[in-house]
């Protein structure tokens, strides 16, 4: 593994600490602040769909049916998922692209994740110029901008 591998899956590591990306289901009420009118509605029509069951003779014994399918399916809702970021990940599509998203484009490094590269004695010289050209071009790098050195490190 090299030098900046190493730094990135360190990198890595602490964000999914911090943020407790550990792929396991949390409750959550997020959902209903994020879509309060979606689920004000979705309860809206739950009633509405159990007033005409209940007036119909054909389905008002499936009522239980209907009640136990949207505990179920409401129950989803309350949980949220935060998927773990691996650098295994960075630069493949499969799935997990649907699950995670390309995170590695969109999030940024921090600051000191740079400043580790370009003070570590373990990184080339040529790879931290390199460094330098991509900030001043870009200003905040992605996982993938860094993931990239990684490329001309086995390269050579």
């Amino acid at each position: 593994m090299t030098e900046i591998q190493r730094l990135l899956t360190e990198t890595i590591d602490d964000l999914n600490a911090r943020e407790k990306r550990d792929n396991r289901p949390r409750f959550s009420i997020s959902f209903i602040r994020k879509h309060p009118g979606l689920f004000i509605g979705m309860y809206i029509a739950w009633f509405a769909t159990l007033a005409v069951m209940l007036q119909s003779d054909t389905l008002v014994d499936s009522v239980w049916l209907l009640v136990v399918l949207f505990v179920l399916l409401n129950g989803f809702f309350f949980f949220d998922v935060a998927p773990r970021y691996r650098y295994e990940d960075i630069d493949v599509l499969d799935f997990r692209v649907c699950y995670n998203g390309e995170w590695y484009n969109t999030r940024f490094v921090p600051p000191a994740l740079i400043h580790a590269i370009l003070q570590s004695p373990h990184v080339g010289s040529d790879q931290k110029a390199q460094l330098q050209k991509m900030i001043t071009r870009k200003g905040e790098l992605s996982f993938y901008d860094v993931f990239t050195l990684t490329r001309t490190e086995a390269s050579r």
